[in-house]
């Protein structure tokens, strides 16, 4: 089933490439039969802000990289509420 993708939040995160983001996403997945699902995601970007979906998959360097993206969105105060909201 097809759908659209709507973000909700988002924190992006640089690490060891110069001109992709690696950025961590809590969305509203829209599908053509007009029902939606929440859930987070991992997607890349790059230079130009263009998403890089790389077939629905993104790459995760290293756990540490996934945990800073994690920490960067609990400090930015959506990660633990976003849930209950």
């Amino acid at each position: 089933m097809k759908s659209r993708v709507r973000v909700i939040k988002e924190v992006p995160k640089n690490i060891n490439f110069p001109d992709w983001k690696l950025c961590f996403q809590w969305c509203q997945y829209i599908y053509d039969n007009g029902t939606s699902e929440l859930g987070y995601r991992f997607i890349w970007k790059d230079e130009a802000n263009h998403l890089k979906p790389q077939r629905g998959q993104a790459r995760i360097p290293s756990f540490t990289e996934m945990q800073n993206l994690l920490d960067e969105a609990r400090n930015d105060g959506w990660l633990e509420k976003i849930e209950t909201e």
